[in-house]
């Protein structure tokens, strides 16, 4: 059975995944984990695709963590493989060189917190709240929270959250800066959308390595992320669509972009 149902929109420069686990919660068990890791691998051959929104089935929960149902049988032994896998797939989404948008549809509790981190963007519901809470569970957040929270809002702030485990709403998330946009209505995957189309508008080659210009850069000092841009901007000069851009600009139209 598939743990997600995958849509294309904007002839394809856009793809909408939607964990279909509304039953529980849309809960990440081994199967879904596996399955997210599969669609990340597979977006990086698609030329066309410029954007991926995440989302959960149904308005309760865009992802309540992990499967805790599914833990209670597990071992330790694997519990450390599924947390280790469960990071290894977090990573992927940030080294992709697609954009990808986190649509907050409902409760984003624990590993479900953890994804919309590792995501580029993050558009919430009003009514959706969000937390880290494993430290009322006896455990500390595994999927990489407690380093990608203190990069994102800083660390007086992710203590608060992660040491507390209280959820915050829409407006305290958005006043944060936890995620970057609030939806205008109920269609938050429609807004998510909307940012995706607007990010899909830039030159592909530019999107990947203005990602990884910034995603890099913030794991080094300044003279070694200062070369690391220099770097980037290399993987866009001899591009046609460095050129197409230009033209386009000159011609005042819009510009058409190939990736190449």
């Amino acid at each position: 059975m598939a743990e997600f149902r995958v849509e294309s929109r904007e002839g394809g420069a856009i793809e909408v995944w939607t964990i279909d686990g509304e039953a529980r919660r849309n809960a990440i068990s081994r199967a879904m984990r596996a399955e997210l890791e599969r669609l990340i691998e597979e977006a990086q051959s698609k030329r066309e695709l410029r954007a991926v929104v995440i989302t959960g089935a149904g308005d309760k929960a865009f992802c309540a963590g992990a499967d805790l149902k599914e833990r209670a049988g597990m071992s330790e032994e694997e519990v450390r493989a599924f947390l280790l896998d469960l990071r290894r797939t977090f990573r992927a989404l940030e080294l992709s060189d697609k954009i990808f948008v986190a649509a907050i549809n409902g409760a984003a509790y624990g590993g479900g917190t953890e994804l919309a981190l590792a995501c580029d963007l993050r558009v919430i519901r009003r009514g959706a709240k969000m937390a880290l809470t494993e430290t009322r569970l006896a455990i500390i957040p595994g999927g990489g929270g407690t380093q990608r929270l203190p990069r994102l809002v800083g660390m007086a702030v992710a203590k608060d959250l992660i040491l507390t485990g209280r959820a915050v709403d829409a407006e305290e998330a958005y006043r944060l800066g936890l995620v970057n946009r609030i939806a205008a209505d109920d269609d938050v995957v429609g807004a998510a959308v909307a940012l995706a189309a607007e990010v899909a508008e830039g030159g592909p080659i530019a999107l990947a390595a203005a990602k990884a210009a910034i995603q890099q850069g913030m794991e080094l000092g300044l003279d070694e992320a200062l070369e690391l841009e220099y770097q980037q901007y290399q993987r866009t000069l001899h591009t046609a669509d460095r050129l197409e851009g230009l033209a386009a600009f000159r011609e005042k139209r819009k510009p058409v972009y190939r990736g190449v």
